[in-house]
């Protein structure tokens, strides 16, 4: 799934909305002391209360939240697992008995149960239901509806949600004027913050990819590699952050851990190309030979073939592996890199950065930015000095 599909079928999540149809709801409380299940219930998504419907579609968008490789993950199964996640959940998304796709969620539910003791209770929320997707835009000029045709896909999405002690607080009786202490026994199910989840099946090209599932981490870069993998079967992942720092370790090796300013610019414009050229289509890779091009476009003089392959070598231990571009290169249009110093930090965009140097000058080091205007601090216009100039 690329960012379009994920945030057209996420916006679906709202009240009154004819282009999504949720048919079950089946939620389970886990305790925190045995790790076992507490209490399940099912129900029809449609009977809740309108306020409680909402609580829920903001906590099933938070699940489809955030971008790709830093919190959601497309996932490709594993093959061969055993009591696999995949025939699991095709199942139960393909059950016409609620009784039938309750036991297949249950069955998920135990392998998280037997992968680990939960540190607090947890609510697990699985539902199961329809979004549908214009075929094309709607016509206002023939009034011919986008609703005439449209994709269907059945889903099941699941949200995984901590809960938290009730705060102890005192109130104040109005009626017969008392200061009371409010006991509330009841913990509270935190909605605001799932702690991860899944979508199953991913869907590309407007066609339901049952060989992959959409997981959702708790934090940015920060997965439950154990639940990918023991949970839902799902291969091993890199996170955008891992990518950048294999990339940055290789280009380290290859060129000494000396790159001065210009040419890493060079390099970030260079692959930021190739992500624009290739924006449309799947998220453009590079392997050690894209690499290698990218550093010679870069300016990086000296280096070859089998120096860029050992280095994929001895970083990732994989010289085919390839590296995702946008993990790569910071956000490119805002002031995504932070340099920090003793005196001061400056934030800067990776498209400004030609514009940093470096300097030695009479045995100090200076950090110096080339500016078309007066810089201006504090409301007061800087006097521009020649460079070495001695002040009084």
């Amino acid at each position: 799934m690329n960012k379009k599909d994920i945030a057209h079928i996420r916006k679906q999540f709202k009240a009154n909305n004819d282009l999504l149809k949720i048919s079950d709801m089946f939620t389970v409380y886990i305790m925190k002391e045995s790790s076992e299940i507490y209490h399940h219930q099912s129900q029809p998504f449609e009977i809740l209360e309108e306020e409680q419907e909402e609580l829920f579609f903001n906590n099933f968008k938070k699940i489809l939240g955030g971008q790709l490789d830093e919190k959601l993950f497309e996932l490709k199964f594993q093959r061969n697992a055993e009591d696999n996640s995949q025939l699991i959940l095709h199942q139960g998304l393909l059950s016409d008995d609620v009784e039938d796709w309750k036991e297949q969620m249950l069955r998920i539910v135990g392998k998280m149960l037997k992968t680990r003791q939960y540190e607090m209770d947890i609510v697990i929320t699985f539902i199961r239901g329809e979004y549908f997707k214009p075929t094309k835009r709607r016509n206002e000029q023939t009034e011919e509806s986008d609703r005439d045709s449209v994709y269907t896909h059945p889903f099941i999405l699941c949200s995984i949600n901590s809960t938290q002690e009730p705060k102890k607080e005192l109130l104040f009786d109005y009626v017969i004027k008392e200061f009371k202490y409010n006991i509330v026994v009841d913990p509270i199910i935190n909605l605001n913050a799932p702690i991860g989840g899944f979508l199953f099946p991913c869907f590309t090209d407007n066609t339901a990819d049952v060989n992959h599932i959409l997981y959702s981490a708790g934090k940015a870069n920060d997965p439950d590699h154990q639940f990918i993998e023991e949970v839902l079967n799902g291969e091993e992942t890199m996170t955008a952050k891992d990518d950048k720092i294999v990339f940055e370790e290789i280009v380290k090796d290859v060129t000494g851990d000396q790159l001065n300013t210009a040419t890493l610019s060079n390099v970030y414009e260079e692959i930021n190309r190739v992500i624009e050229e290739n924006e449309e289509e799947e998220t453009p890779k590079l392997d050690s030979k894209d690499v290698e091009r990218v550093l010679k476009q870069s300016g990086v003089k000296d280096i070859h073939t089998e120096q860029i392959e050992s280095a994929f070598k001895k970083v990732i231990d994989d010289d085919k592996y390839e590296i995702k571009a946008s993990s790569i290169v910071p956000k490119y249009t805002s002031k995504s890199i932070k340099i920090e110093t003793k005196v001061a930090k400056v934030s800067i965009s990776p498209q400004d950065l030609r514009y940093v140097r470096q300097i030695n000058f009479e045995g100090k080091r200076y950090l110096m930015i080339e500016v078309e205007e007066d810089t201006v601090i504090d409301g007061f216009k800087m006097i521009t000095e020649a460079f070495g100039e001695k002040r009084d």
